[in-house]
């Protein structure tokens, strides 16, 4: 049995760049509606925006280093949209995330200036816009860090954060807390909905500030709170009275999930639709136009007609690009060109394990709008993209926001100018 459904657009994929072309497109008016077979790479990620964090040296200064980064890799996803493009997609994240269900929490920086804050080992990364939650881990402060673990997560190495902070020549040391959680899953997500608990929180305290020496900083696992992060991490700090900061750990990760659930709140919100274990099957097509997406879900097939189709279904990584045993490399969804595959004989892959892979800018071919050079109508935004490489250049969730609000903003555009016409 089949039925179909008919949108303005349908977006594949709910990562960051999928989920931020679809609230674009449902402001904008358009009705939306956004496919994917699971929550995407968020649960995973950390939670900051990364922009542009190495060219390879260490970037300080985003807004500065991007001219000339664009100018070095002409097919780049910043250079097809324009450096111009990125700001204001930051500012909508944002936005979107201090107007989001969690009260109060906030994102904080942005071109103007890298945090490097610590990863959950501790080596110091670089970040144009993360947590407020985050913010006082800036490694350029020399004020002493204390790195709390805590036994029941096993996930988190105080000792081994704390070991590589000093490498970075700021003072540190580690602590643990023991503590019931009850019984809850003792991962992250288990201990953010216990920190959501305020006489949790007190308990905690009571524990931890016997530990805590005067003039330290605090640095917690990525724990404190999923529904009320902002409330959890203000508390901590008014009753430890000093600065306290959450540090990124292993998944599932709670500040992703934050991510997730404020622009999945903001989709909805705006009037879009979200059809989570939806598995793309294929398309169906006019000419050069794809007319609608078959996705099995809910045990049956449903056809999603729309006019426009925005592909963010990441590379690699995630399966929207795959490798086949023929060496051959392929979109998965809709068989589209790739753009940046090695020639026939160069080699794919070099035995330098964190050296330059040939193969780590494949991308499906776009023109300047990001559509689909053998399409009419379909866009693509995110790591689906050719000619970035973002884990070794910092860059993965700076493109994920900028080219999602970028193809739906040629949607719309498209979309005005046929209205008109």
């Amino acid at each position: 049995m089949t039925s179909s459904l008919h949108y303005d657009a349908v977006v594949v994929g709910v990562g960051v760049a999928g989920l931020t072309a679809a609230i674009r497109l449902a402001e904008g008016g358009a009705r939306v509606c956004v496919l994917a077979k699971g929550v995407g790479s968020t649960h995973l990620a950390p939670g900051t925006v990364d922009v542009l964090g190495y060219r390879p040296e260490r970037v300080e200064h985003p807004a500065a280093a991007l001219p000339e980064f664009v100018g070095a890799h002409p097919d780049h996803p910043y250079a097809l949209i324009g450096p111009d493009a990125i700001a204001p997609a930051l500012d909508r994240f944002a936005a979107l995330i201090e107007r989001g269900p969690q009260p109060g929490y906030r994102y904080t920086g942005g071109l103007d200036r890298n945090h490097l804050l610590p990863t959950a080992v501790g080596a110091i990364r670089p970040s144009a816009l993360v947590p407020e939650t985050m913010a006082a881990g800036d490694a350029r402060s020399s004020v002493p860090v204390c790195v709390v673990g805590m036994r029941v997560l096993r996930d988190f190495h105080a000792s081994l954060c704390a070991g590589n902070i000093r490498r970075a020549g700021i003072p540190a040391r580690a602590v643990e807390v023991e503590i019931d959680v009850g019984r809850v899953e003792a991962n992250s997500l288990g201990l953010a909905r216990r920190f959501d608990d305020e006489s949790f929180r007190a308990a905690f305290v009571g524990r931890l500030a016997l530990l805590l020496r005067p003039g330290e900083r605090v640095a917690l696992p990525a724990v404190l709170g999923l529904r009320d992060p902002h409330g959890a991490w203000s508390d901590l700090q008014r009753r430890l009275g000093r600065a306290v900061f959450e540090v990124p750990t292993l998944p599932p990760s709670a500040p992703g999930m934050r991510v997730y659930n404020a622009l999945v709140a903001a989709l909805r919100a705006a009037g879009g639709r979200l059809v989570l274990g939806a598995e793309v099957l294929d398309v169906e097509r006019e000419g050069d136009r794809v007319t609608g997406v078959r996705a099995h879900t809910s045990g049956h097939d449903t056809i999603y007609h729309a006019g426009w189709i925005v592909l963010a279904t990441g590379g690699f990584a995630s399966g929207g690009i795959e490798l086949g045993s023929d060496w051959a490399a392929s979109e998965t969804i809709l068989g589209l060109s790739l753009q940046g595959m090695p020639r026939p004989g160069e080699a794919r892959f070099t035995a330098d394990y964190f050296g330059h892979q040939p193969m780590a800018g494949v991308g499906v071919a776009v023109d300047s709008s990001l559509r689909a050079r053998e399409t009419e109508n379909v866009y693509v935004a995110g790591a689906a993209l050719p000619g970035a490489v973002p884990w070794r250049e910092g860059s993965g969730q700076g493109i994920a926001l900028a080219t999602g609000h970028f193809a739906a903003q040629a949607v719309l555009e498209r979309e005005g100018a046929a209205a008109t016409a």
